[in-house]
């Protein structure tokens, strides 16, 4: 069997995806009705041939067929469309995962980001073992988890999906015969028969512990497995390419540099629901799972390191630590006839007892949660070092009598997981808007310095009176009872913090975030907030400080003041003091969607990539390391894209060895949801990491020609002018009302998080910038995404003397400037503006159709200008699999789209019945549901 072979194919995957539409149907057929399937079957093939050749005749028809349906009938119609989107996705991803299985198993060519490929890559440029190691131990990679208000996916569903995704891989089986693949089968169909009963929309609003227990879905059902798997492939890779020692250690060491963050339970902004009492909450039921599955992974090593002292001497310090475990809890631990047990197996003694020990921290744990008064038992471990000493004292023991092998399983895994997640499990970062901190400060300093009016004094006034308070050495008491609700509860916050540092230890919270920094002051406030209740100031000796506070810059106007805010922070001698005694770092929060919805992509693109390369001059001109954290949302309207790739298109010198970025919404379902793609999805960004870093660690310099930077900012002022005329344009707001089911998103109950800033506020402003995207999604338009990129390359190509061939050039050679093309490629496959005339035509405002004229022109003028710079025929021709993934949803997602129209036409009327416009609001929400699974993008 030669090489292409072993490979699947797409036929492989159409065949996949023809058997569980199969099976889909004739659970419709059975559960729904005949009528209900001849409905799903004449609107696919109607509009997959419309897809093919237009009809107009055709089309009337399948309008009108639409328009006859009864509420009822249009909510299982749109059920089992999206019924299928749920298990092409689950089919896509599993033939993903089998085809990259296949090829490590025939030892082929991995794919381009993998492991054994980047290295490969690294030994080829000559990278030694002592440069890899250097850049190895400067490894951070920081995916932080965050909530998302228009995510609606119900755990029984991603359970559900689960089940199907590891019957679907068992089908691919090599030697399958016949009785199994119809055991599968059957298998597979009581599952959709499953998912078919399963009600996918929730029947209440989300509440944040819900949001939390969501996120840790992840953590428990995929990252426990996943994230000691790639380092395992990480090592397996670096023994491969540059060897190993005498006992078959590779040369080059991998430290444990991978860190997954959390925003659920402690992203206030916008959200009154987050309080500190949730925050507290959110830290112990964290710290819970993360107990569990250390207690169940030690469970696991006293099964099976049954090793006897008859065939075995552990080591030294080995003995000596449990001996000493044997006088302090021996008695606590083997009671009564226990007291013999395991006497001749050392290491089943031991993990008996570091059993008891976590039970006891589990202990602690539950007394919290349940909000009775508890303190730590003398038993339990002090901290997640404590543990880690005591695993990493059972590995060497192993390794001394020449069993290495052993300690490299399980137990190997239980080291990195704990290494990785500690007993905080996911850093939580803090974040609340700026203005709130400034009116806390305001009060608290009524309080303790009256006559300073702090809301009238001028920039350098304020920070002038922040830094001497920050750094004043004696109490400050102020009375939180006089404070208001709002103050009160920004400095329990605080309060808080400080309390859960000190149970659980600092690296419980990751960043403080203060979202829309306007001044230097937003940051000193923070600090001041800080310094009240201990978390930094001057002990009269030394600067101390426990919080690391991280400015959010997302207006394109932030964006462009970033490097003067953070000169006026690291020139300011009280703030680079307590920057020095926070490990000198800076992190710095970068906003994707706030500046895409600010200004339009080009504008946004540019201006991040600018202020990335200010930012690191500037902090390494103050020889300040600097940690640039990434606001990226899903779609690419909001910094989305393929992880990476979107790494190696960061400006030259700006990912130093760290990266941290947001991962939002349907990508953790898409990314996260299956360990066997979370290990994927986690080597495609520690490599994409480890080749941008590479250029500045190996201390070699990447410069691309200036001309291109010149031209670059010329082509995203030209797409900002665009951008800002259309939303500036009269009516153009009401057209984003009207045209798109933003207000009817807001019904589904998705979120903790409202998704306006203001209620009933019709505004730009108002809007919050997750919604936004989704809208325009559900719409067909995708606008966010590339408006004004067709005006700017047109406007370039015709002014500029060889215009495209310097844009082509500029695609070809530049990482920045390809990858933002490519990413736009999917936003404009996506687009429909047939799809989204008839969304137009539901806004009344005089101005609509102008305004829906003026979108359907850019985007012919964007599709054709990325075509010539990018010299393609089609969208995506450089991009198979996702064009394909797209083509086999239209005639699927275009049908519920029609639907939707008409039935946001016919709930939003008030010329019927508050009832008959109520039985329209379920089968809507249900098609917002599936077309979000249809595109794979909500917001």
């Amino acid at each position: 069997m030669n090489a292409p072979e072993n490979l699947l194919t797409d036929d492989h995957l159409r065949a996949q995806v023809k058997l569980l539409g199969t099976l889909l149907g004739q659970v419709v057929l059975q559960f729904a009705g005949e009528e209900v399937f001849e409905a799903v079957e004449t609107l696919r093939r109607g509009f997959a041939e419309l897809q093919q050749q237009e009809d107009q005749q055709r089309r009337t028809e399948l309008m009108a067929m639409i328009d006859a349906m009864p509420a009822s009938k249009v909510e299982l119609v749109v059920r089992a469309f999206s019924g299928y989107f749920m298990l092409v996705n689950v089919a896509e991803e599993s033939f993903a995962h089998r085809n990259r299985r296949r090829l490590l198993s025939h030892g082929r060519a991995l794919w381009e980001g993998s492991f054994d490929r980047t290295l490969a890559d690294l030994k080829a440029q000559g990278i030694s073992v002592s440069t890899l190691q250097g850049m190895l131990n400067r490894l951070h990679f920081a995916p932080v988890f965050t909530a998302h208000p228009t995510e609606a996916r119900r755990r029984a569903v991603m359970e559900s999906m689960r089940r199907i995704f590891l019957i679907c891989d068992q089908m691919y089986g090599p030697t399958l015969g016949v009785n199994d693949q119809r055991e599968l089968e059957a298998q597979l169909a009581a599952e959709i028969q499953v998912m078919w009963r399963t009600d996918e929309l929730r029947s209440a609003k989300l509440e944040v512990r819900d949001e939390v227990r969501n996120g840790l879905y992840y953590v428990r059902e995929s990252l426990f497995e996943a994230v000691p798997k790639a380092y395992q492939y990480f090592e397996k890779a670096i023994r491969k390419h540059y060897g190993v020692d005498a006992d078959g250690v590779g040369v080059v060491a991998v430290p444990s540099f991978i860190r997954f963050g959390s925003w659920i339970g402690g992203d206030r902004d916008g959200n009154p629901f987050v309080t500190a009492d949730v925050t507290e909450w959110t830290v112990h039921t964290q710290m819970q799972a993360a107990l569990d599955e250390y207690r169940a992974r030690v469970l696991e090593l006293r099964q099976t390191l049954t090793h006897s002292s008859d065939w075995c001497m552990p080591s030294a310090p080995f003995l000596e630590r449990l001996a000493e475990y044997e006088d302090a809890f021996g008695e606590q631990v083997f009671r009564g006839t226990a007291v013999q047990i395991y006497s001749r197996e050392p290491y089943r003694r031991m993990a008996a007892m570091m059993l008891a020990r976590l039970d006891s921290n589990l202990s602690y744990v539950h007394q919290c949660l349940a909000d009775v008064p508890s303190f730590i038992p003398h038993l339990a471990y002090e901290n997640a070092a404590a543990f880690l000493d005591d695993l990493y004292l059972l590995r060497d023991s192993l390794i001394s009598h020449g069993d290495r092998i052993v300690a490299m399983q399980g137990l190997q895994a239980l080291i990195r997981l704990v290494e990785s997640f500690g007993f905080h499990l996911l850093q939580l970062d803090i974040r609340q808007e700026s203005t709130v901190h400034t009116r806390t400060v305001a009060a608290v300093l009524r309080q303790i310095d009256a006559d300073f009016d702090y809301l009238e004094a001028s920039e350098p006034e304020r920070l002038q009176r922040l830094a001497a308070w920050i750094g004043h050495i004696d109490p400050i008491g102020i009375n939180d009872a006089v404070l208001d609700d709002e103050a009160r509860e920004a400095v329990a916050v605080f309060r808080r913090m400080a309390k859960l540092q000190a149970e659980v230890g600092d690296e419980v919270f990751g960043a403080y975030v203060i979202s829309m920094t306007h001044s230097a002051s937003h940051v000193m406030e923070v600090m001041l907030l800080a310094r009240l209740v201990g978390l930094c100031g001057h002990n009269g000796g030394n600067w101390f400080c426990r919080i690391q506070v991280a400015p959010l810059f997302e207006t394109v106007d932030d964006l462009q003041r970033s490097q003067a805010i953070l000169d006026q922070l690291l020139s300011n001698k009280v703030y680079r003091s307590l920057i020095a005694a926070d490990g000198n770092r800076q992190e710095v929060m970068l906003g994707y969607s706030d500046s895409c919805k600010d200004g339009g992509i080009l504008a946004s693109n540019w201006n991040l990539y600018q202020a990335q390369l200010s930012i690191i001059a500037l902090t390494q001109r103050y020889d300040v390391a600097c940690r640039l954290f990434h606001g990226r949302g899903g779609t690419v309207g909001r910094g989305g894209g393929p992880t990476y790739e979107a790494i190696l298109s960061q400006p030259p010198g700006t990912v130093d060895g760290e990266i941290k970025f947001t991962e939002q919404g349907e990508m953790l379902y898409y990314k996260y949801s299956n360990p066997e793609t979370a290990n994927y999805e986690i080597g495609m960004g520690v490599t994409g990491l480890l080749k941008a870093s590479a250029t500045a660690l190996a201390h070699c310099e990447v410069h691309y020609p200036q001309a291109y930077l010149d031209w670059m900012r010329d082509i995203a002022a030209a797409g900002e002018t665009a951008y800002r005329a259309l939303i500036g344009t009269p009516g153009f707001i009401d057209y984003f009302y009207e045209s798109t089911p933003v207000t009817e998103i807001g019904l589904l109950n998705i979120g903790s998080r409202p998704s306006h800033r203001k209620k009933a506020d019709r505004s730009l402003s108002s809007i919050r910038a997750i919604p936004w995207v989704f809208g325009w999604a559900q719409s067909r338009h995708t606008l966010p995404a590339w408006y004004g990129i067709g005006s700017a390359l047109q406007g370039f190509a015709d002014n500029q003397p060889d215009g495209l061939a310097h844009l082509q050039a500029m695609y070809r050679e530049w990482p920045f400037f390809r990858g933002l093309l490519s990413n736009v490629q999917m936003a404009l496959t996506k687009a429909d503006m047939e799809i989204a005339e008839e969304y137009a035509r539901l806004c009344d405002h005089p101005n609509t159709m102008a305004i829906y004229r003026t979108i359907a022109d850019e985007f012919a003028l964007t599709v054709a200008g990325v075509k010539q710079v990018a010299q393609i025929e089609n969208l995506l021709e450089d991009n198979q699999t996702l064009a394909r993934s797209i083509s086999r949803r239209r005639p699927y997602i275009d049908p519920i789209n029609h639907i939707q129209v008409r039935m946001l036409k016919r709930y939003r009327t008030d010329s019927v019945w508050e009832s008959e416009q109520d039985s329209w609001l379920t089968p809507l929400k249900r098609s917002i549901n599936a077309i979000a699974a249809g595109m794979r993008n909500t917001g």
